[in-house]
């Protein structure tokens, strides 16, 4: 599923497209300036998102095998909450919602 598919399975359920198109917009810019500044998104039952630093470390090229410098950086992570493990495990169903 990317993104449009995504709007489109929320806009059956918001009342159309225009409005999914603006909750997941929102939603999505604001995991991503929060966990950028440096702080955590948690969603109970779903996960949480949060920066984590790569120090910097030596690898090695693998077509000519020689050492590069990689300099630390900072990147997304998330960990699974346990109601999203359960459910992809097949341990739990997801309750369908009424409108």
């Amino acid at each position: 599923m990317n993104k449009r598919d995504l709007i489109d399975a929320i806009s059956g359920k918001v009342g159309d497209k225009k409005t999914a198109t603006e909750a997941v917009n929102a939603v999505l810019d604001t995991i991503t300036a929060t966990v950028a500044r440096g702080d955590k998104v948690s969603i109970t039952g779903f996960g949480v998102f949060e920066k984590s630093d790569r120090p910097a470390r030596t690898a090695r090229n693998p077509a000519t095998g020689a050492q590069i410098r990689v300099p630390k950086t900072s990147v997304p992570k998330f960990r699974a909450g346990a109601d999203f493990k359960a459910v992809v495990s097949g341990d739990k169903r997801v309750a369908a919602k009424k409108r």
